[in-house]
């Protein structure tokens, strides 16, 4: 990994980067069983939302998806780039640009249910059969706390 990491963002109807992240999706669901959207929902998803991706050079290292209302569709980093604070980058990114931030975990994913805890996100219900596999998943919440939103935003100026 390169020290110099490039932000970039496809707006709604924008899928300039939609093969890059279907293609990092589609290798961490291969290699961790996480990440299972089909295909044609994930490119629905991806044009109708806000992604910021992050590239090393020209290869996608991570990208969040995120609708109008602040709830996160997609967030994915390349296991390569794991704990750099990518993740949280990426979140705060969203955080910097919504009042509220929610998305959905799958209840069986331990790594991302301990990742979204620790940067601040509260679990506040689980629902059962909530993925069409059947799976199980928990709602969460970005805590509103404004300190918490304040070392966000400074995360993000580093």
């Amino acid at each position: 990994m390169s020290a110099t990491i490039e932000k970039r963002v496809d707006g709604p109807n924008d899928a300039t980067h939609v093969e890059a992240a279907w293609a990092l999706k589609e290798r961490i669901r291969q290699a961790e069983g996480v990440l299972k959207q089909r295909r044609g929902f994930f490119v629905d998803a991806y044009r109708r939302s806000t992604t910021h991706l992050l590239f090393d050079g020209d290869d996608l290292v991570g990208f969040v998806s995120v609708r109008r209302d602040g709830y996160i569709l997609f967030l994915a980093v390349a296991p390569e780039a794991r704990g750099q604070g990518l993740g949280r980058r990426l979140v705060a990114e969203v955080a910097q640009h919504h009042r509220s931030v929610t998305c959905h975990a799958r209840a069986t994913n331990e790594n991302a249910l301990r990742f979204y805890e620790h940067i601040g996100f509260e679990v506040r219900r689980r629902i059962d059969n909530y993925y069409e596999d059947g799976g199980n998943a928990y709602y969460l919440r970005l805590g509103q706390d404004a300190s918490f939103r304040e070392r966000l935003s400074e995360f993000l100026r580093r």
